[in-house]
């Protein structure tokens, strides 16, 4: 009991010390007070004069402005008046600091810094093909020189502080990027545009693929985007083949759209993940050059093997139906032929009526090349071979009359 009635007197005496007579801080006459009254005392004159000062951070288009109590200060008062000696004239040591200063510059750095926007383009189905943007640089606070700039002002004159920026350059130029979106090819076919539906069946498919964007490294599907040729969607009756035959059906034309899609991507140096071959010869690319496509079974699908996306524009006029495809590509030139190899003749058969006559086609096999030149080099390689069935001849023959049957009688007979 006694120890701690001892240091509880200690301590009191500690807190209700006096300052010795004749000492100042500041200025200020604190002799004689307790040393908590004292520091109060200097403090509170720290702090008048505090509320009469601002901190103005400039920046571009805005100033942020601070005050007390967000400045506030430390100091050796305490430990002043602790060691002060009778008359002593002492002036404190204070600092200035803005509270939240680690969370208030950077919020001020992202506001006032300006993101770089990169020379860009924009695709379109429409018109031109791409609009191109220069892009501009952008700017960065310097937010270490922030800081201390800050922290000077603060303990100097609480001088205005004015932002400094870091130019951030671009990283790519618009001739780069007009390089990714150059035209790697055309390929057209022509149609007969007096046939109303299959007209109308070639512009719609074609329509569903234009404007699309094929990625880096995926695979387009004709059938995905085109979707089911139906009348429902607007497809219309027209010639197709089926089982080696020329034949009315629904969405008819449709085989010369991603035919041309096919040729088209072969020139531009894409994959060819699936295609599929006509049973008969077609007339609109030579043997060897198409892609039937039917249901949901017989699909074309092209993969973009580039490290960047390659874009599909398809147009439908004047009976010509032509796919363009911009990218990047791989900097070589494509070229396809094709070689007949064979010819299988067609079988022939009679009718007993004008109206079953039909004039046949022979049948043929064929190879498909395609010519790669790269750097001074050129090499041909075989892409696929082929066999398209021939189309019979049926022809009609009339029967003759018996050579041994007699006229009848009072009949006249030739001479």
């Amino acid at each position: 009991m006694l120890a701690l009635s001892a240091g509880i007197i200690f301590l009191l005496c500690a807190f209700t010390a006096t300052v010795p007579k004749g000492v100042e801080v500041n200025g200020i006459a604190v002799g004689g007070m307790p040393r908590s009254q004292a520091a109060a005392l200097v403090r509170r004159s720290v702090e008048e004069s505090l509320k009469e000062k601002k901190l103005e951070i400039i920046g571009e288009e805005k100033t942020y402005t601070f005050t007390y109590p967000e400045i506030y200060y430390k100091d050796n008062v305490y430990e002043l008046l602790k060691n002060a000696k009778k008359g002593d004239k002492l002036e404190s040591e204070t600092s200035f600091y803005l509270c939240g200063l680690n969370s208030i510059a950077p919020n001020i750095c992202r506001n006032e810094s300006l993101s770089v926007v990169e020379p860009h383009y924009k695709f379109s189905s429409v018109s031109e093909p791409f609009t191109y943007f220069e892009g501009s640089d952008g700017k960065v606070v310097d937010e270490k020189k922030l800081i201390d700039d800050i922290k000077s002002s603060l303990n100097g004159g609480f001088e205005p502080v004015t932002l400094s920026f870091k130019t951030v350059k671009r990283q790519k130029s618009l001739k780069e990027v007009k390089k990714s979106t150059a035209l790697l090819c055309t390929f057209t076919t022509r149609f007969d545009s007096s046939n109303i539906t299959r007209t109308s069946n070639i512009r719609l498919a074609s329509n569903k693929l234009n404007g699309a964007v094929l990625e880096s490294g995926k695979t387009l599907s004709f059938n995905d985007i085109v979707g089911p040729r139906v009348k429902e969607r607007g497809f219309l009756p027209a010639k197709i083949i089926e089982k080696g035959e020329f034949i009315e059906g629904v969405g008819g034309g449709v085989c010369q759209v991603s035919t041309t899609l096919y040729n088209a991507a072969l020139l531009s140096g894409l994959e060819i993940v699936e295609y599929h071959p006509h049973s008969l010869a077609v007339g609109y690319v030579p043997p060897s050059r198409d892609a039937m496509v039917s249901g949901t079974y017989f699909d074309l699908k092209i993969k973009n093997p580039f490290s960047s996306p390659v874009f599909i524009r398809a147009a439908t006029v004047g009976g010509k139906v032509s796919f363009s495809i911009y990218g990047l590509g791989s900097g070589a030139k494509y070229s396809l032929s094709s070689e007949v190899t064979g010819s299988i003749p067609a079988p022939e058969e009679t009718c007993d009526s004008p109206d079953k006559a039909k004039t046949g086609k022979d049948g043929l096999t064929s190879e498909g090349y395609l010519t790669v030149t790269r750097g001074g080099y050129t090499k041909r390689v075989l892409i696929r071979k082929d066999k398209y069935a021939p189309v019979k001849h049926i022809v009609y023959e009339e029967l003759s009359a018996d050579p041994t049957e007699q006229p009848e009688e009072g009949a006249a007979s030739d001479n």
